[in-house]
């Protein structure tokens, strides 16, 4: 129902400008064409002065009526610092926006044309232009310099007791590789990608690091108030790792591994009670086009407890053993067998 008024107030708006613009049109034809043309630029000028005000209250409305329903409160320690710089960025921009279209819709209301006033030729001021030259300079480059010291932070090395996760990028979807026991992930190489054999990525079986490695597709799992490295790749086109919870996005570049860490705060848990959706998840996107089915290129981002992501680590087989399943320890594949009977 608030839609369809905002609707009716539209079109009426609409219909009163479409109603002024023909009696202007009526108007010139009776009063003659340089009359008219005062006449309209008095209503034109009227106009101006509306829209201001009109624009203003929008704008502010939209602000009330979206704020915190955009996105929920940062899921990642290093969004909470990128939240605030855009925060401070809205905030000095707004400003001047603010101040630059009521000077803007005021000047034109207030200097229209008239019969009585002669115009000012204003053409050169130093200590204006300066001024206004070098205080964005200085706002800008401070903006600049928060973004940088935030992407810094974090592309730079990761902790020491950070986890790390690959991530692989393909169209149309996420494939994921996590290290075992070890903590180290295998080697790998290209030409030895062949799903056909077990193999998504490529791992090179004569690495012992990849014995443990496990792979799965679509659904990421971290550990809630732990370090995670993720060192990102793609098999095709460029795609970009969106993780706009956590407030991170990357690259995922053909041939050139990217990585950035963060640490994430909630769990999903905590966070579906945050949202109050029951339905809420981490959304891993593509924010980048990749081609028809950009679109739907999502993944699942869960973060649970360590002990959680221990035992899900757990219950998961390295793929090698599922390439080489002959390979397979004897005590395992006795193990699996009993829990099928």
């Amino acid at each position: 129902m608030q839609a369809f008024f905002i609707v009716a107030i539209l079109g009426l708006g609409f219909l009163i400008t479409f109603q002024i613009a023909k009696a202007s049109e009526y108007v010139a034809v009776l009063r003659g064409e340089e009359k008219a043309r005062k006449q309209a630029n008095k209503v034109n000028a009227f106009l101006l002065l509306i829209f201001l005000i009109v624009g203003l209250i929008g704008v502010y409305y939209c602000n009330e009526k979206l704020k915190g329903k955009i996105l929920p409160v940062s899921a990642s320690e290093q969004g909470v610092d990128i939240d605030r710089m855009m925060w401070i960025t809205l905030a000095l921009t707004g400003i001047v926006f603010v101040i630059t279209q009521i000077a803007l819709f005021w000047f034109s209301y207030k200097y229209q044309e008239s019969d009585t006033r002669k115009a000012y030729y204003y053409p050169h001021n130093n200590k204006l232009e300066l001024i206004w030259t070098v205080i964005p300079a200085i706002a800008l480059t401070v903006l600049v310099g928060f973004g940088l010291y935030y992407w810094f932070a974090i592309t730079k090395d990761a902790p020491k007791d950070a986890m790390v996760v690959e991530v692989t990028g393909k169209q149309f979807g996420w494939e994921f590789r996590y290290p075992g026991k070890d903590g180290i992930l295998g080697k790998k190489y290209y030409k030895n990608i062949d799903p056909s054999k077990g193999n998504p990525v490529g791992q090179l079986w004569d690495d012992p690091a990849n014995h443990d490695d496990v792979w799965l597709e679509q659904e990421m799992h971290l550990v809630v108030n732990k370090p995670v490295q993720l060192v990102i790749n793609s098999k095709d086109v460029i795609h970009d790792v969106g993780l706009p919870h956590f407030r991170m996005k990357m690259d995922a570049v053909p041939g050139t591994p990217t990585t950035m860490w963060f640490t994430p705060r909630f769990t999903t848990k905590q966070m579906i009670e945050k949202t109050g959706k029951s339905n809420f998840v981490f959304e891993l996107s593509c924010d980048q086009m990749c081609g028809r089915g950009h679109t739907g290129m999502r993944g699942v981002v869960i973060v649970e407890t360590q002990d959680e992501f221990n035992a899900w680590l757990a219950s998961k087989e390295p793929q090698y053993y599922k390439a080489n399943p002959g390979k397979k320890p004897v005590a395992d594949t006795l193990q699996a067998t009993t829990s099928v009977k």
